[in-house]
């Protein structure tokens, strides 16, 4: 596979996921990082933005759509939005700074959207902690 297709998979990834589909972008990374053909700065960095850009649909939901949240259609069930609520009453937007955790992530990044967060420091605290990890995952490979 060409190098292209290997970041437009991470991207895909990445951005799949930071929504509530089950995607593994961590292992994806590490493959890549381990396959050697692409710079860890570029890996991480498709990631990122990859990873981001499905946390902000997150928080699109969360900002517009979340009138919807009852329906069997919604990405994310009501209880794990209200740990995510109370998660994030208590600890304000720094929570937004692990946004990259497993099961509560992605709540939280559309909890950010429902209390209609500014996008900007949304941004830039969910941008801080999914480069972070990755940073890390790179590192450690």
């Amino acid at each position: 596979m060409n190098e292209f297709y290997e970041l437009l998979s991470l991207f895909t990834v990445s951005f799949l996921a930071a929504t509530i589909l089950p995607a593994q972008s961590e292992m994806v990374l590490a493959g890549l990082q381990l396959a050697g053909k692409s710079s860890s700065s570029t890996l991480v960095i498709v990631a990122t933005f990859g990873n981001v850009l499905g946390a902000i649909v997150n928080w699109f939901l969360g900002r517009y759509l979340i009138r919807f949240q009852d329906r069997r259609w919604f990405p994310i069930k009501r209880k794990m939005f209200d740990k995510a609520t109370k998660f994030y009453q208590k600890w304000g937007v720094w929570t937004l700074l692990m946004a990259w955790m497993p099961f509560i992530g992605d709540p939280l990044t559309l909890v950010a959207g429902a209390f209609r967060t500014n996008i900007w420091l949304f941004l830039l605290l969910v941008t801080i902690g999914k480069a972070s990890r990755y940073i890390v995952i790179v590192m450690v490979v």
